[in-house]
């Protein structure tokens, strides 16, 4: 914070003002400017503040989000700055560094955001949310042996909604802690529904989704093991999926959260896996017992040769590993054929269903 400080004053007039509203929030204040000059500042301030930080043997690059507001003749200061906070958020939602200047819609759509987060803590509170499951498979036999738990938002006016429509925004807002909570339970409830009912596999295991904020959550491994002595459901009978890009960038408590649902007895899965970040050396060092290969991987198998043997080095990797290989995005009979036949344990995809509400899946397990 001191250097950023720092490079803040060296980047404007000393007629200028900076000032530290808190945490990680600076307001700079540039009296007798035009927008131009403004942003003109704006753009040194990123260069400056973007340049990397050396603390010991760390080296450190912060990422700048910038919003401008060019104040209006006889616009209060709590206005400036709150329309200046708004266009900051804006330049947030972007990739990168960035500046975002001011406009009234901004002002419409965080206004629309508060109502939204309003809505969604309510539907959390009220049941409005619902679980759909897409099966996992056994490609070997073709035996359904899990599911994973896909959230939607059965909204009062707006019909059901995908999880891409709440999903960043709960994990901005951090509403996700309680969200993910509502969407273990739940998965947790289902599955012991369905084991206390016929045909039921004995190894049938159900699959949950985790964000960064959770697992960054001190209350993350209370949570799991409350909801697990709740519903009587075997530790090992849950999956709990984290992306790629968790495993590899993760901080300390995510590792010790990790971890704690290790020895309770919980798998851990890697989604994703083959998007940008894999290495041999992580894949060793977590304590992972599945890894997910992601669907852009497998989409040319059974017509691009390069393509099979690329997946077949993939699935060398992971078992040298130690770890058990699912696959996802399976769209044809062909690419299950190939993926069994180079070693791919389990999959999932189009091809054996999409997801389903709950009743429909339960159909599916009866063969009915």
């Amino acid at each position: 914070m001191k250097v950023t400080a720092r490079r803040l004053l060296a980047a404007v007039r000393d007629t200028d003002m900076v000032a530290r509203l808190g945490g990680d929030e600076f307001a700079v204040m540039l009296p007798k400017s035009n927008a131009a000059h403004a942003r003109g500042v704006a753009k040194r301030i990123l260069r400056a503040v973007g340049e990397s930080i050396d603390i010991g043997e760390v080296r450190i690059i912060c990422g700048t989000s910038i919003g401008l507001r060019v104040a209006e003749p006889g616009q209060s200061v709590d206005d400036l700055v709150m329309e200046a906070d708004t266009a900051m958020y804006a330049a947030k939602a972007e990739q990168g560094s960035s500046v975002r200047v001011f406009e009234p819609a901004l002002l419409y759509a965080r206004r629309l955001q508060g109502l939204m987060i309003s809505e969604l803590r309510e539907a959390i509170r009220t049941d409005q949310l619902v679980l759909h499951f897409q099966p996992v498979v056994e490609l070997a036999s073709g035996r359904i042996e899990g599911a994973e738990a896909l959230v939607r938002w059965n909204h009062p006016d707006r019909g059901l909604l995908m999880p891409d429509a709440f999903i960043p925004l709960a994990e901005e807002t951090g509403i996700i802690i309680d969200l993910g909570y509502w969407v273990l339970r739940r998965a947790m409830q289902q599955l012991r529904e369905w084991q206390d009912g016929p045909g039921m596999d004995e190894d049938f295991s159900m699959r949950v989704n985790i964000s960064t904020t959770e697992l960054q959550s001190l209350e993350l491994i209370e949570h799991v093991r409350e909801v697990l002595a709740e519903t009587g459901v075997e530790a090992s009978k849950l999956v709990i999926e984290l992306t790629e890009s968790m495993a590899v960038n993760g901080s300390d408590i995510d590792k010790y959260s990790l971890t704690g649902l290790r020895r309770l007895g919980i798998r851990l899965e890697i989604d994703d896996f083959g998007t940008g970040y894999s290495s041999i050396s992580y894949l060793r060092s977590l304590p992972v017992n599945v890894v997910k290969i992601d669907r852009s991987l497998i989409q040319g198998l059974g017509t691009d040769d390069k393509e099979r043997a690329f997946v077949a080095a993939v699935l060398q990797l992971i078992h040298a590993c130690g770890m058990q290989a699912v696959a996802e995005g399976i769209e044809t009979a062909e690419q299950a054929a190939e993926l069994a036949r180079l070693g791919c344990a389990s999959g999932q995809g189009y091809y054996f269903g999409r997801p389903m509400a709950a009743d429909k899946f339960a159909e599916l397990l009866r063969g009915t």
